[in-house]
């Protein structure tokens, strides 16, 4: 199970840490570009990370869930299920919410000019992706506090 653990932890910090990355470097250093470059440089980071991103959620709930699984009755069940269910409300969240903000800035910046009021769909996507970080940090401190103790 020690394995598990180190795995999963590994999985969700890289996760977090990747999307923390996101929001504190990458997007900041893309506002700095000019605006036909900046929206270029978005619609492919956009594109890269709506495909790949996905994926690694659902792969570390499946691990959040391998996991609550195993400590069903151990006394830190009540966390592992914390951060499970956080992890699983960032999933629902970002399907209902930031997906569909993603997918609106993607098909305005396809267009050879982009849409007027792309930016401001960037500045409410990066608003809530900031929610999602810090949920996902609470779910990721929950899962390693639980582990450790």
């Amino acid at each position: 199970m020690h394995i598990l653990d180190v795995i999963t932890i590994i999985s969700a910090g890289l996760m977090t840490g990747t999307e923390l990355a996101v929001s504190a470097f990458v997007n900041p250093a893309l506002q700095r570009l000019e605006r036909g470059p900046q929206a270029q440089a978005v619609a492919i980071f956009a594109r890269s990370l709506g495909r790949a991103m996905p994926v690694w959620y659902v792969s570390c709930f499946a691990l959040l869930l391998v996991e609550l699984f195993l400590h069903r009755h151990q006394g830190v069940f009540i966390p592992f299920v914390a951060a499970t269910a956080i992890w699983a409300l960032v999933i629902l969240f970002s399907i209902a919410v930031l997906v569909p903000i993603n997918n609106h800035i993607i098909a305005s910046l396809s267009a050879a000019v982009p849409a007027v009021g792309w930016e401001r769909e960037l500045r409410k996507w990066e608003l809530l992706h900031r929610v999602r970080i810090l949920l996902l940090i609470v779910a990721l401190f929950v899962f390693i506090n639980a582990v450790v103790a």
